[in-house]
């Protein structure tokens, strides 16, 4: 594991290891044995990071048989946790996929607010540093200003954006991007589209539309369906992903804003019921802040590795 992704991953978790990590701590806190009391004390705890009743009511009987085989102290907790939240996530990375013939033609959906605009960008100059040529499609042509948004995005990334005018047809921009991306030899053609209620059939279906228009634009777009989902939304997302999946075959997540929360454990309901792979998360303002998501430094940044992980 790289060092520098483990500190950016631990910097940027900052919040959500200290209250998980914290609340760990106190839960075991001068306890000699892992007692019936304090697994439940866990348990809640699990619960209130968004793990999930499943993926808890396993990880806790995990302690519960550690603790009756192998006598695990309660200081032990925090490892034995770290150590099974990356074994439970093990397989949930993988990189960006590439189409057989360029561009690579990637859709970016989700609800309002969950940082798909500056997820667009910042995945755009991720690309761009690595050495792809990018496009941006500004397919958001209702919220106000969301392209202007973007354009600004573009701009600070050093990135070419094809857009419309507000209250245009989303489906056209999509078409005039990979238009432009072909024309172009782009690598990659990145469409931020508009944040939609889940529960919105109307606005699914255009994304639905979309996805269609893409399809005829290039051949088997589009390739990547990511579902940009805000760390903080907790069981919700389960929720979201359920339904952006079946709609519009969803094939990974970026979990964003993880920075700004004390929890995040939904990535361990959603893995475990729909086995999305999880490919960036968002742990900062900054173009340089979405990081490749990797289980190991995931499960240490939240709840530490080695001595600095015990209580």
């Amino acid at each position: 594991m790289a060092e520098g992704l483990l500190g950016r991953l631990r910097a940027g978790l900052g919040r959500a290891r200290e209250g998980l990590f914290g609340r760990i701590a106190a839960a075991v806190g001068g306890r000699r044995t892992l007692d019936a009391a304090t697994l439940e004390q866990l348990e809640g705890i699990l619960l209130g990071a968004d793990v999930g009743v499943p993926e808890t009511e396993r990880l806790i009987a995990q302690l519960r048989e550690a603790a009756a085989r192998e006598h695990l102290a309660p200081d032990g907790v925090a490892e034995r946790l770290r150590a099974e939240v990356a074994a439970a996530l093990a397989g949930a990375a993988r990189p960006i996929r590439r189409a057989e013939a360029p561009p690579t033609v990637v859709f970016l959906v989700g609800v309002n607010g969950t940082g798909k605009t500056t997820t667009a960008a910042k995945l755009a100059h991720s690309l761009q540093a690595g050495g792809a040529r990018v496009l941006l499609g500004a397919a958001d042509t209702f919220r106000a200003a969301a392209a202007e948004q973007l354009e600004v995005w573009a701009g600070r990334a050093g990135v070419a954006l094809v857009r419309h005018a507000a209250g245009g047809d989303p489906a056209a921009v999509v078409f005039d991007a990979i238009a432009a991306g072909r024309a172009r030899a782009a690598d990659f053609v990145l469409c931020d589209t508009a944040g939609r209620l889940h529960n919105k059939q109307n606005l699914m279906a255009e994304l639905q539309k979309m996805v269609r228009v893409a399809g005829r634009a290039c051949p088997g777009a589009p390739h990547e369906v990511l579902l940009v989902l805000d760390a903080s939304t907790g069981q919700n997302g389960l929720a979201q992903a359920r339904v952006f999946t079946a709609a519009v075959a969803v094939t990974g997540l970026v979990l964003t804003k993880l920075d700004t929360t004390a929890r995040g454990g939904i990535v361990l309901a959603i893995w475990r019921e729909l086995r999305l792979p999880i490919l960036w998360v968002g742990v900062g303002e900054g173009l340089e802040d979405l990081r490749p998501f990797d289980a190991e430094a995931f499960a240490a940044a939240l709840l530490g590795s080695g001595e600095e992980g015990r209580p």
